[in-house]
């Protein structure tokens, strides 16, 4: 705890840490006011809600598959710094067309045929902007941090990240649909201020040709990250991680609504839950393994976090219908008999996914060179998106099909086991290479 305390007041730590948690938040809240909005006020079938969601979930991953490679090169080849203040940049572009979609979304003008056009395109900006921003939140810190500083470090952005989470699913879900406009706005604008004061980090070997060839390129780098058979069961093993993360996240808002018969509040509750559960996750997987980098704790970990789903769906099906007209406010869900059950084993599956994923991102920047890094954070991005995407599209033909929300929550379960079968090998190719 004391070397997280010494990052978070360092300048070697402090703008970066700002710059990503400004970034997460933003995200989510613009994300979230858009999927809240349509599914609470624009459409009015389970069928069109869940298709909607995986919809936007599969639009702001798409980018991360095709430009993962060239992010990952631009960042080992470029003075990451300078790269994060033009993704920043950017981002003020993008935001105000998410925000111009919002508020004609809100004076219900051209609403199907304009303002949620508008948005997808702006959540898409959005999802080319992380692309870009994101190789770079992880590969930098072994470049400003110390060895025995860079768990603390992944675990503070890790955590930070979800809790920037949890505050823009929080304003998302509280605040009317014209405020989180401006929000959106102003926050780009704060990020990119912030963004200026991280110190430069110039790149670690020779500059190399960019590949231009998303196909080519993005074969090529997955299959040079591979080599290193850790790195490589931590990208799978994080990628199914994503797709489980995917899946629960695109089923959130139409459960809440249509199993349970909450409100939007009550969904962004849920969201707050995640986010929260995931950042204790991470900081407590820190503590237990006192700074070094091991994937131990992984495959409990992720089991307990498929018993966790299964118990979530359980409660579920065990839910009882609202007997009153309208939907149920987070006051009256709260006061619900399951309601506390049901929230806590929401806790329990993030609690858990964060001590599973925080260790394996660290084996990302830990055992490969620094001049890799970045194209090491990008493989991984590049194969956790397509997971995702997988995950998104699984859901939305789940829903077309016409199987229940509730159900398909046995989906991420099932894929709990499967994760848990790739960190067990990554722990013996860890011991191996000990």
């Amino acid at each position: 705890m004391t070397t997280q305390t010494h990052l978070i007041h360092s300048r070697r730590f402090l703008p970066l840490f700002a710059t990503q948690l400004l970034n997460a938040f933003n995200d989510n809240l613009f994300k979230n006011a858009m999927v809240l909005y349509v599914v609470y006020s624009v459409y009015q079938s389970e069928k069109a809600e869940g298709q909607f969601s995986a919809i936007a979930s599969g639009i702001f991953i798409l980018p991360f598959f095709v430009l993962s490679a060239l992010s990952g090169q631009l960042a080992d080849m470029r003075d990451k710094a300078r790269i994060i203040r033009i993704v920043k940049a950017a981002e003020i572009g993008i935001m105000m067309i998410g925000a111009a979609g919002l508020l004609m979304a809100w004076k219900g003008v051209m609403v199907t045929g304009v303002a949620i056009p508008l948005m997808l395109l702006a959540l898409l900006g959005m999802g080319v902007h992380s692309t870009f921003f994101g190789p770079i939140k992880y590969a930098i810190l072994p470049q400003h941090l110390h060895k025995d500083e860079v768990l603390a470090g992944t675990g503070l952005v890790e955590a930070g990240t979800y809790i920037a989470i949890l505050a823009g699913t929080i304003v998302a879900g509280w605040i009317p649909v014209e405020w989180a406009a401006v929000g959106v706005i102003v926050t780009a604008l704060i990020g990119y201020v912030t963004s200026r004061q991280v110190p430069p980090a110039p790149p670690m070997g020779p500059a190399e040709p960019l590949d231009f060839h998303f196909i080519r390129s993005s074969i090529a780098l997955v299959r040079n990250t591979s080599h290193d058979r850790r790195v490589f069961l931590a990208i799978m093993a994080i990628s199914f991680f994503w797709t489980i993360g995917t899946v629960l996240f695109v089923q959130f808002p139409p459960l809440a609504k249509n199993v349970l018969d909450a409100s939007k509040e009550v969904a962004s509750l849920f969201l707050v839950i995640f986010s929260v559960g995931v950042a204790i996750g991470s900081m407590s997987v820190n503590a237990l393994l006192k700074g070094t980098v091991s994937a131990r704790f992984s495959p409990p970990s992720v089991i307990a976090m498929g018993l966790f789903v299964v118990a979530f769906f359980i409660v579920c099906r065990q839910w009882v219908p609202h007997p009153e007209e309208g939907l149920m406010d987070v006051g009256h869900f709260i006061a619900r008999p399951l309601a506390v059950p049901l929230m806590l084993c929401l806790l329990g599956i993030a609690i858990a996914g964060g001590m599973f994923v925080v260790p394996l991102y660290a084996f990302l920047t830990t055992f490969v060179d620094k001049a890799q890094t970045s194209r090491t954070i990008a493989a991984n991005n590049i194969v956790n998106s397509g997971a995702m995407v997988i995950g998104s599209l699984l859901a939305s033909g789940l829903s077309a099909a016409g199987v229940a929300i509730v159900n398909q929550l046995l989906l991420s379960a099932a894929m709990c086991l499967f994760s848990a079968w790739l960190a067990r090998k990554l722990v013996k190719a860890e011991r191996t290479a000990l």
